[in-house]
């Protein structure tokens, strides 16, 4: 399954700068984390300050709720998005507490 999903950074070019350098090689930690959830693929684009994440994963092994439960069990993973708050931002239309926003698909050609 597809999953593309977005989120803003604070619009700052020195924090934008660094959270990219972050993301050249993220913690190993992080990288198994995303993986044994069921996640085969992952990309991140931006524009300007906005992100756009897609992920392509495994539909027998990948949900968004175990994911937020094995994140939320996994103190690296916690520490790790404690970090990166300080670099992102909700988008306006997020409700308080959600980060990554799920979009929905408008058009396939």
């Amino acid at each position: 399954m597809r999953y593309c999903l977005a989120l803003d950074l604070v619009d700052d070019p020195a924090l934008i700068a660094e959270y990219e350098a972050y993301h050249q090689q993220i913690w190993p930690e992080i990288d198994a984390s995303i993986r044994g959830a069921g996640v085969i693929d992952m990309a991140i684009y931006r524009a300007g300050n906005r992100l756009f994440m897609i992920m392509e994963t495994d539909d027998e092994t990948f949900s968004f709720e175990k994911k937020a439960e094995s994140d939320a069990a996994n103190p690296k993973v916690q520490e790790w998005e404690a970090l990166m708050w300080k670099y992102q931002q909700a988008l306006p239309v997020a409700k308080p507490g959600e980060k990554w926003l799920l979009m929905d698909k408008i058009f396939q050609l």
